[in-house]
This record gives C-alpha cells, sequence and structure tokens, in this order.
C-alpha cells in the first residue's frame, strides 16, 4: 500500500483554517539553512538541492539500491522554519520588513523507513550525480517540534500576518505563550501552479504553558 500523507497524516498537514493546540513528534528531514530573499534565484538553488537528494531516495528502487523495508510512498511537502539575520531583526524593529535578511531552514520530511545511515549514503550518492554546490549543505535531521499550535492559512504568503494574529490569541486564550520566536511553514499547495488566493500553507509555532 503506497503511504499517502494527505490521507494518513491529516492531523499534521491538513488542519482546519482555525487555530489548534497539537503535539507534534519526533521525524526525520532533510534539511538546508541559508539566509536572503525567497524570492531570489539563490533560493531556488537551496530547493534544487533539498529536492535532488529528496527524490534521490524516491526513486532508489529504480536504482537498486532502496532498503529491504522501502514502502511506495508520496513526498512529503516543504517546508519551512523562518526568521530574521541580526541586521533583519534591526531593521524590523525599525519598521522595516527587509526579505533579503530572512533567515531560514528549508527542510523536506523522509518515511519512517529511512534512517541516518541511508539518508547519508544516498546524499553521497547525489554529490556524485548533481554539480549542486548547496548538496554540501544538506543535513539529515531527527526533529520533535513538541507542543505547538498550528492553522491552515488560505491564501498569498504575504497575508499570512492576520493568520498569526488568531494564533496568538488563541494561544494567549489558552493560557500559553510562544516558547520560540520563530515559526514553521509547511507548503500544502504547489506555488507554480496555484492561484495566489487558494494557496494553502499550514502555519505553525512552538508553545508552552504561560
Amino acid at each position: 500500500m503506497k503511504h499517502e500523507w494527505r490521507k494518513k497524516e491529516k492531523t499534521f498537514y491538513l488542519p482546519k483554517n482555525r487555530p489548534e493546540r497539537i503535539t507534534i513528534p519526533e521525524f526525520g528531514f532533510y534539511t538546508i539553512s541559508g539566509t536572503g530573499n525567497p524570492n531570489s534565484e539563490k533560493f531556488g538553488e537551496y530547493l534544487s538541492a533539498l529536492y535532488s537528494v529528496t527524490y534521490a531516495i524516491r526513486m532508489s528502487p529504480k536504482k537498486k539500491l532502496a532498503p529491504k523495508n522501502y514502502v511506495e510512498y508520496t513526498v512529503y511537502p516543504l517546508e519551512g522554519v523562518w526568521d530574521f539575520t541580526e541586521q533583519g531583526r534591526k531593521e524590523y524593529q525599525e519598521g522595516n520588513f527587509n526579505k533579503d535578511e530572512f533567515a531560514f531552514t528549508l527542510m523536506i520530511r523522509q518515511p519512517d523507513f529511512v534512517t541516518e545511515e541511508f539518508a547519508l549514503e544516498m546524499l553521497e550518492h547525489t554529490k556524485k550525480a548533481k554539480s549542486n554546490e548547496l548538496l554540501e549543505k544538506v543535513r539529515f535531521e531527527t526533529i520533535a517540534d513538541g507542543d505547538c499550535v498550528q492553522m491552515l492559512h488560505l491564501g498569498p504568503y504575504d497575508e499570512e500576518p492576520a493568520s498569526f494574529k488568531i494564533m496568538e490569541d488563541f494561544t494567549e486564550a489558552e493560557g500559553l505563550i510562544r516558547s520560540h520566536k520563530t515559526h514553521r511553514e509547511i507548503y500544502i499547495s504547489d506555488v507554480r501552479r496555484t492561484a495566489p488566493e487558494k494557496l494553502k500553507t499550514v502555519l505553525r509555532f512552538k508553545v508552552k504553558e504561560a
């Protein structure tokens, strides 16, 4: 049976468009970190590096490289944890929202059968097959976000602040506070093929008891 995250893991990837509290367990990810504007050509190179190693695992059976416990699956969606550089935070406090000063960690979750050893083997295989120098920045990490508030944002990315305000009001009403200023975005829609008003993005941040 093919593992379809849209059908079997709706709790994590298809929440309602209203805030909810959720506990996120540990998952394995390929990750890559950097800085800069997400609309830039360089940002596309980060994405290319991340997707190339992700699809190396997805296509490993055709290369006869898959582990014995390989399960056919749909590739998980792109995720991003976003912050500002030190300069970006300074500018933001002064009222300037400078996308060139974004600091990000992009990631794609890998199926449960992917061990760290296999992930690193496939990373080395991809480095030999691809010329993208940013592959040197790709890492395999296990990440558990734990206690979080999340909701589905419908619409353009630039309108996310309105959804975050709803989430923050919910957090306060529940007697919680944000435990970190960074937040996670999970991109359910393909931005290349989806009208801005129809984009679906999961927004999530970590919380703790006030």
